[in-house]
């Protein structure tokens, strides 16, 4: 988990009032308006939040059904919270290692995220079945190399980026943004030419260029190369410029992500991201959730795994090795 370090006032100044993570976003009154920035940008900065139990994809359970009454919502929750914050301890030290993280660790909150005043029962809103497009037949092949080629754990190079402590695991980082098992807290700051989104995950960056030109093709980064423009009071976002080893849900470095952030009272961001990479999935798809106000501060991220945890797996292992070999 993460070590704490002080957020500025100025950022602990937005969130006054706002509701805490979990709780159901403030409705926007007929007096409210977006606050704005000195130099009249809509005001995004804060600690936010976009901890949430609504899966990925739509479960069986919800069939059709994008939204649920409170009355159906609560008996997933229920039955999703028993099964998620329990005592995963095992019986013997054997058993208990390989549970890896007890459910104090957890962090995604209790409740499926709340739209438009409703539960919705996906991240995913387009396709309309909530469900991810199919992968190409190209896609398919290339990840089948890629899994044999990265499941070799015998070097660092080869190694998970996420267990190397480069970038958070399951897309946390982004984009697209996407809530994981903790560590959900992102900070917003805000100046006329960058916005920059520092995320508790590995205490990632991103830096957005306002009103620029992408990077030439030749450059590529793990969370790509990400401007940003103003429709209204919407931050468009767009990414390209991905590197070939970030493989959002087995796609390829021609991933082109196009994320909006929309804050919609004082407590909210809608954030709706759209996912486009046709040498890898069927058809472009969608997802939506909201980003809440949250306390802060937000955490320094000590990622033990990259400082002495490595070298000693490593290690263990060809000393495995060499016994294996004087038997």
């Amino acid at each position: 988990m993460s070590h704490r370090l002080m957020a500025s006032l100025g950022a602990l100044a937005v969130i006054v009032a706002a509701p805490l993570a979990g709780q159901t976003p403030v409705a926007k009154s007929k007096t409210w308006s977006v606050p704005r920035t000195p130099d009249g940008q809509p005001d995004l900065q804060g600690i936010w939040t976009n901890a949430t139990i609504t899966p990925l994809e739509r479960p069986s359970m919800f069939a059709a059904k994008l939204a649920v009454s409170d009355e159906e919502a609560a008996k997933f929750e229920h039955q999703n919270n028993d099964t998620l914050y329990v005592d995963r301890r095992g019986t013997t030290a054997e058993a208990d290692r390989d549970h890896a993280y007890n459910s104090l660790f957890f962090d995604r909150g209790t409740e499926l995220a709340r739209v438009d005043g409703v539960k919705r029962t996906s991240l995913i809103i387009d396709p309309p079945d909530g469900r991810m497009p199919p992968l190409t037949p190209e896609a398919r092949q290339r990840n089948a190399g890629m899994m044999r080629s990265f499941n070799n754990y015998d070097s660092v190079k080869t190694r998970p980026l996420s267990e190397r402590c480069i970038i958070g695991f399951g897309s946390t980082s982004g984009p697209p943004m996407m809530p994981v098992l903790y560590n959900n807290t992102y900070q917003i700051v805000q100046t006329p030419d960058h916005i920059m989104i520092l995320v508790e995950m590995v205490h990632d960056a991103r830096v957005i260029r306002l009103n620029s030109p992408h990077a030439p093709a030749s450059v590529r980064q793990w969370f790509g190369d990400s401007i940003g423009h103003w429709e209204g009071d919407t931050l468009v976002v767009d990414t390209t410029n991905f590197s070939d080893r970030t493989r959002f849900r087995g796609s390829s470095e021609n991933l082109h992500v196009v994320e909006r952030f929309t804050r919609i009272d004082v407590g909210t961001i809608l954030y709706r991201v759209t996912i486009e990479d046709p040498t890898t999935f069927a058809r472009a798809w969608t997802m939506e959730f909201p980003f809440l106000t949250t306390k802060g501060p937000v955490y320094e991220y000590a990622c033990h795994e990259g400082n002495y945890a490595m070298t000693d797996i490593l290690g263990g292992a060809r000393k495995a090795e060499q016994e294996q070999q004087h038997k």
